[in-house]
């Protein structure tokens, strides 16, 4: 029972999905939903920390209408990873890293923006949260021109966390706010860096920032009081690559 590639309905389809290893982005489960097989597709939602939204049976309705059981499950077009399988492996191919962060970035074109530029540049890889970011799903990669088949993208349930592992693993956090006192300039790149972008309504959380080893702005000239997203994340990303390249 399937309908379009990006998503699969009904009971039993979503579960046999998730045990086959599908990448799930994102759960839709009808409010109040009770029965014997959801309560076998609860515990593995559970098991796999599906992210899960529980909504009307209206939203899901016109998501299929054919019999969708109550469920819909989007399948996302890329397999995530994690950092912690990747950073080793950056490390053993003899590369400097160059990570980039972005904390619930929740605009699918301004995620798949800035993949596109993150892999331009010779991104290692991007980190995201669990909850509050964009959907990996098809309108991201178009967005990205396929770029996020190139990068790998690594979804995290905790950040906090993912900060203290860098730290520990020799990489500097660079965090990118406007509350910051320093300018993008006055901080080397040249040793391996992790550059932090926040979401478009509110940027980094205060907690992230107050474990940052560094947190820099952008100079702003104009009336206008913040730049898009993905257009300050380039800038920042190309900073990072002016500060190490060798023409």
């Amino acid at each position: 029972m399937k309908e379009k590639e990006s998503g699969i309905f009904g009971l039993r389809p979503v579960m046999e999905a998730i045990e086959a290893g599908k990448t799930i982005d994102k759960l839709f489960v009808q409010k109040g939903l009770q029965g014997e097989i959801f309560s076998e597709l609860r515990k593995l939602i559970s098991e796999y920390e599906i992210p899960t939204q529980y909504v009307p049976i209206e939203k899901l309705n016109r998501l299929t209408r054919k019999n969708h059981q109550g469920v819909f499950a989007f399948l996302s077009p890329i397999e995530f990873d994690s950092i912690e399988n990747v950073l080793p492996q950056i490390y053993e191919q003899g590369r400097n890293p160059f990570l980039l962060i972005l904390d619930r970035v929740s605009d699918v074109r301004n995620f798949g923006a800035i993949a596109r530029t993150a892999e331009c540049v010779g991104v290692d890889a991007i980190i995201i949260p669990q909850k509050g970011s964009a959907s990996v799903n098809a309108d991201a990669v178009k967005t990205s021109t396929g770029a996020l088949y190139n990068i790998p993208v690594c979804k995290e349930p905790n950040l906090r966390k993912v900060f203290q592992y860098l730290k520990q693993s020799g990489i500097q956090v660079v965090s990118a706010t406007e509350k910051a006192s320093d300018f993008i300039y006055e901080a080397d790149y040249a040793v391996p860096t992790a550059i932090v972008m926040g979401s478009e309504e509110d940027g980094i959380s205060d907690d992230l920032i107050k474990i940052s080893d560094h947190i820099v702005k952008l100079p702003m000239f104009g009336k206008t009081s913040s730049l898009n997203v993905s257009v300050a994340c380039g800038v920042f990303l190309y900073e990072v690559v002016r500060q190490r390249a060798e023409f």
